[in-house]
């Protein structure tokens, strides 16, 4: 019997490396990730359809009302949103498809598929993160200060999270989620069919 591919939602500050890990995993062919939609304006080598859908602010909320989203959220001022009808494509193709997500959009997602795998990445201190953002030169001072300020309040969220991966680099941050996929996909929870055919094979 077939089986659906697996949700794998990631979060973290912004600056956690999550982009860099992911792109590390969808090398291999069990991946898929999931292309956002947002509101925010490019960033220098950002490229429409691979790392984000980028639409004005009057088409996002279209697609709102059309219930063509998983899920969305506002974040510094800008929406952000997960596009459905590729995601279910990708998964019944039996592909575990990668939502990297703010926060909010992770918990709207927990209510709709409580299978999904929700993953909370951080990198090591946070010295390291304001670097990084400091480091990425995308942003002035008031916007690092307030993404520093964020990552405060998405901490919170921790214990909602089934697992935390801190990225010390991106090789071990993505062996990491490997395996925890990995093993999730183990679970008897998800494998219920096994005990049937099992069970079908003994009393024929």
């Amino acid at each position: 019997m077939k089986r659906e591919g697996m949700l794998v939602i990631i979060s973290g500050p912004s600056g956690s490396g999550k982009g860099t890990v992911v792109k590390e995993l969808v090398k291999q062919d069990c991946f898929a990730l999931s292309v956002s939609a947002t509101t925010r304006a490019p960033r220098p080598g950002e490229v429409e359809g691979i790392h984000y859908y980028f639409y004005d602010k009057q088409t996002f909320e279209n697609m709102k009302q059309q219930n063509e989203l998983l899920e969305w959220a506002e974040f510094c001022g800008n929406y952000y949103g997960t596009p459905k009808k590729y995601v279910l494509k990708q998964m019944a193709e039996q592909k575990n498809v990668i939502l990297e997500i703010e926060v909010q959009g992770a918990l709207q997602i927990k209510k709709i598929y409580p299978d999904c795998i929700l993953i909370f990445m951080i990198p090591p201190n946070a010295k390291e993160l304001q670097k990084r953002l400091t480091e990425r030169g995308t942003e002035d001072k008031q916007t690092i200060d307030r993404r520093m300020n964020r990552a405060i309040e998405e901490m919170e969220f921790i214990p909602q999270y089934d697992y935390i991966v801190i990225n010390d680099t991106v090789e071990k941050a993505a062996k990491a989620i490997d395996s925890i996929v990995k093993a999730e996909s183990m679970k008897s929870s998800r494998n219920l069919e096994i005990k049937q055919q099992f069970k079908g094979e003994i009393l024929c």
